[in-house]
């Protein structure tokens, strides 16, 4: 992985150096909690997806500062030489703890948990949202599209439209976290193992004299991979026609027809895929593939089919890759508690006018409960760290801004998880190594386990994330204490 040391805000290096300076001059040694949480699902959609942490670890078991980083720093004529000489030798010594990659989360909820010295903790803020959000935001347009496709196999088509490379790349891996089979993108797939797919451009068919022809000539050179793009001039007219011309010419030859088909890339979808699949089915070609591109998201998608359109895989592109209609996750990152020269943890809250923004104090952990007859979930519950749950008795829990709102689950009706694991400890990983497609199959069981009604595309219903009594004490409290109130 490239050194990213410097791919923070500059404001975190001058907050590092001040916290560096109090504990050397003025005896005041910090250690700090952050939460990184988001607090409004993207697309208006009922849930996330948690993606990135491989290479939010990376970034971790990297961090050091070159001879270059150093200099470039002195430049900047804001640093002293003392906490220059510090960074030489920085490495990150603290705890992480995080939910897995492919988790379903929602908004509130600690997605990662970063426990350390001050200095640490501050320095690594930006990159861990940067890496984050993007990997998050992508991933979870991915599931909504491949939601929208009711089985159909999705690929991710969209490198050319992505906001360079770095987004291209690790747009890709995240697209497949959520749900996609494969993708167009041929170093995301080395560096990643995921499976890489394509077919051809208007420009191959353009090149050749006529269309039979270009035609022909893909399907000599991919015969176990032949689906042929039949919109360059007329679809119903030129290009299906042609294409069964070849796969006919194919099975006279002996050849077996597997992989193969057309794609369509413009029009009218739902009428010229109805139209192209009783082409080839009477044509004998039953087992051909009709594949679409062209602009797609999940809403175009879940309307053509409901129109009945016969497309059964599909290249989604600029749409996935950008997040084109919510383009930011909206990740922050928020002190939460604060022990001084070794004394006991303080917890911390920041207030707001707006109670959405109102953060929840002290170190936590998330229990999620799962209904014991189906498996669904049936809501999240956000505690204190030292807390512990179990299904033996009877569990009460509420609404955090609207109290009144209250649900009982009764004794052993319930299974509760835990779903933050460590990540770091002392300094060093734990985290296991996860291949990208299994990410992807334990992402596609996460998301079985909601029910229906928070898996719509519009107006989900929200997933209840609420607070365990003492940690909705402790914030009352700290309200409270801060207003003057108490």
């Amino acid at each position: 992985m490239r050194a990213l040391s410097l791919l923070t805000d500059f404001y975190e290096l001058t907050m590092m150096q001040a916290y560096f300076h109090a504990e050397r001059h003025e005896g005041r040694k910090q250690s700090a909690v952050f939460d990184m949480f988001y607090r409004e699902n993207p697309d208006g959609n009922g849930y996330a997806i948690a993606a990135g942490l491989a290479q939010a670890v990376d970034y971790i078991k990297n961090l050091r500062f070159s001879g270059e980083d150093i200099a470039y720093l002195r430049s900047t004529n804001t640093f002293t030489e003392e906490f220059l000489d510090y960074l030489t030798r920085f490495k990150f010594t603290g705890d992480i703890s995080a939910v897995p990659e492919g988790t379903v989360v929602f908004p509130n909820e600690p997605l990662l948990t970063v426990k350390a010295p001050v200095t640490e903790a501050q320095v690594i803020e930006t990159a861990m949202l940067n890496i984050i959000n993007h990997q998050s935001l992508i991933a979870t347009k991915a599931a909504r599209i491949v939601l929208a496709a009711r089985g159909d196999s999705v690929l991710e088509f969209g490198l050319r439209r992505a906001q360079g490379p770095d987004a291209g790349i690790y747009g890709a891996r995240a697209a497949v976290i959520g749900g996609c089979n494969a993708t167009s993108n041929v170093l995301a797939g080395r560096l990643f193992n995921i499976p890489v797919r394509g077919t051809h451009a208007h420009s191959w068919v353009m090149s050749f004299g006529d269309e039979l022809e270009a035609f022909r000539r893909y399907a000599e050179l991919y015969p176990q991979a032949c689906i042929l793009l039949a919109d360059t001039y007329d679809t119903l007219k030129s290009g299906v026609p042609n294409a069964i011309k070849v796969f006919g010419e194919m099975k006279a030859k002996g050849i077996p027809l597997t992989n193969y088909g057309i794609r369509l890339d413009s029009g009218d979808l739902a009428y010229l895929s109805k139209k192209a699949r009783r082409m080839l089915d009477a044509a004998g070609f039953t087992g051909a593939v009709v594949s679409a591109s062209s602009d797609l998201d999940e809403h175009l998608i879940a309307d053509l089919k409901l129109q009945g359109a016969a497309i059964t895989t599909w290249g989604v592109g600029t749409n996935l890759i950008t997040s084109r209609d919510y383009p930011a996750f909206g990740g922050v990152y928020k002190m939460v508690s604060v022990s001084t020269n070794g004394g006991p943890w303080q917890p911390k809250i920041k207030l707001s006018e707006n109670p959405v923004k109102i953060t929840n104090p002290g170190e936590k952990k998330i229990f999620r409960l799962y209904d014991g007859a189906t498996g669904k979930i049936k809501a999240d519950l956000i505690a204190l760290a030292d807390e512990a749950l179990d299904n033996s008795t009877n569990l009460t829990i509420f609404d955090p801004l609207a109290t009144w709102k209250r649900m009982t689950l009764k004794a052993k009706t319930f299974n509760v998880r835990e779903l933050l694991e460590p990540v770091f400890v002392k300094g060093e990983c734990v985290y296991p190594e996860r291949a990208v497609t299994d990410i992807r199959a334990y992402s596609a069981a996460e998301q079985n386990t909601l029910w229906d009604e928070h898996r719509r595309l519009t107006n989900p219903h929200p997933v209840p994330v609420d607070l365990s009594q003492r940690l909705y004490d402790l914030k009352q409290d700290l309200i409270a204490e801060i207003r003057g109130t108490k």
